[in-house]
Parts: structure tokens; sequence; C-alpha cells
């Protein structure tokens, strides 16, 4: 029997996957926002730019728990396809 869910559906974890993929390239671009006075010479930025530059961790993991809930999901439908 095949699988009646389209091809195109988001499956479980992909919206964390989305989420942590937009949350680490906003940390990524706040990290570089920080480095840039380093190079440029300019005053260095408060230091919640710091704590900005932290999304990339933080996104990093939600991503993974997304990746990890997928898998989780696939090897539940392989078991139930199994019986």
């Amino acid at each position: 029997m095949r699988d009646k869910t389209p091809t195109n559906s988001a499956g479980p974890g992909d919206g964390l996957i989305r989420a942590g993929v937009v949350i680490f390239f906003l940390g990524a671009v706040a990290t570089l926002v920080t480095v840039a006075p380093l190079f440029l010479g300019s005053h260095p930025f408060p230091t919640y730019m710091f704590g900005l530059s932290m999304l990339m961790a933080v996104g990093f993991l939600v991503a993974g728990a997304g990746v990890l809930r997928s898998v989780a999901a696939g090897r539940r439908q392989a078991r139930g396809a199994g019986r």
C-alpha cells in the first residue's frame, strides 16, 4: 500500500528545522556585525551584541531537535509499515 502523504507536505520536525535555520542565520549576521568593528578599527558594539551572537548555537540546537524529531517519526512510520 502506498503512503497517502503528498511528497511536498511538511513532516514532523520540518518547522523546527526551518526555525533553526532562520535563528542560526540571525546569529551569523549578529556575529558579523559584532566582529566588523575589530577589522574596521571603530568602537566595539555593546555587550548585548555578543549575546545575540549566541543565536547561532541556539539555532543549531533547534534545527538538530527538528532533525531528531523527523528521524523518530520516520522510525515510527517504518515500524508501523513492517507490521
